[in-house]
Order: C-alpha cells, then sequence, then structure tokens
C-alpha cells in the first residue's frame, strides 16, 4: 500500500470541542473552545486543557487557578465555533451567544448552563511546551444537565448529541459500535 509523508503535526483525531469558562471577581466571565483538553488520571480526577499564552482565557486561568470544562452537544456547536475564533477582549461572549451563567461547588468561576456536563477544575500545574501550555487541573465539581436524567436518575451522557472536532471540522458522534469490555465478554 503506498503512504505519503507529512511533515510531523498533530493527526490526533478526532478530539473533543469543549468550552472552557473562566473569570476574575469584578470582571466580565469569558469562554474559550479548545480541542486539546483531556483526562489525565482517573483517581485523583484530573485533567488538562493547553492554551496559546496569546488568548484572553489564558491570563484570566493562570491567574484564578480556576476554570470549569464544558462538554458540546450539537446545538451548542454554533458558539463553541464563535467562542473559539473571537476573543474575550472584544466581546462578552456569554451575552453574544445567549449563554447562561451557572454556578459550580468549588470554583467561582461560572459554567455554561446549556452544557450537558460542566467540569469545575483547580490548577495544579502549568507545563510551558511552545505554541501552547497545559494546564494540569485536578477536578472538583461536577454539574449535568438534569434533562439527561432518567426517572431513577441515571446520566444518559450518548444522548444529549456530543460533539468532536476533527481536521477543522466538527461531528456529531456516530453510531454505537461496542461497549467496554464486548470483545472478550462471554455470549
Amino acid at each position: 500500500m503506498a503512504r505519503e509523508y507529512f511533515k510531523p503535526g498533530n493527526m490526533l483525531y478526532p478530539l473533543p470541542a469543549v468550552m472552557v469558562s473562566c473569570g476574575k471577581e469584578g470582571e466580565k466571565a469569558n469562554i474559550i473552545t479548545v480541542s486539546w483538553a483531556g483526562t489525565i488520571c482517573s483517581d485523583p480526577a484530573m485533567v488538562s486543557i493547553s492554551v496559546r499564552p496569546s488568548r484572553h482565557s489564558y491570563n484570566i486561568i493562570k491567574e484564578t487557578g480556576e476554570f470549569v470544562i464544558n462538554l458540546v452537544n450539537e446545538e451548542l456547536t454554533f458558539a463553541a465555533d464563535h467562542c473559539g475564533v473571537r476573543s474575550g477582549r472584544d466581546e462578552d461572549k456569554f451575552k453574544e451567544m445567549k449563554l447562561t451563567e451557572t454556578s459550580l461547588d468549588g470554583v467561582s468561576c461560572p459554567g455554561i448552563d446549556e452544557s450537558p456536563v460542566c467540569i469545575g477544575c483547580k490548577v495544579k500545574q502549568i507545563i510551558p511546551l511552545g505554541s501552547h501550555d497545559m494546564f494540569i487541573a485536578d477536578v472538583v465539581s461536577v454539574s449535568v444537565n438534569s434533562k439527561y436524567l432518567d426517572e431513577k436518575g441515571s446520566f444518559h451522557l450518548n444522548d444529549s448529541g456530543l460533539i468532536v472536532y476533527s481536521h477543522g471540522e466538527y461531528f456529531g458522534l456516530g453510531k454505537k459500535l461496542g461497549s467496554f469490555g464486548y470483545s472478550v465478554r462471554k455470549k
């Protein structure tokens, strides 16, 4: 099979597209869209986001030591794109995108109420990497939108219409192909 070679680059797709909210006391809260976000440890629960130092949210997160990762579903795709290409220096993104601030336990910055899941985070370490710095954070709270809870209180995240980002485009998740451990499960 013939293969083509590209210069080294990030081609690890798809990625979650998330809106990260942050804020300083006395100033309007801001939202930055990132696709470089992920789980880095399950016990204790830890995540990371990578942000360019030139971005408006960078100094807010660095100074306050906290942020909220808001998962993005199909209904929030337009807002996520907008918040990724506009600067909070120039506009109030919550107001412009008609998003609702919601409070979370453990952090003073708001989450996005329309998001299916808001993850409150406290920065533990900042690692300069080059074009981006990685914020490693402890998860201090998780808030879920009750419209995805059933009558027994079970959360159905996969019914929320989550999206991913791949090579400059947004996609809804496709059909279920299996579940964890299905390859070794007894039939």
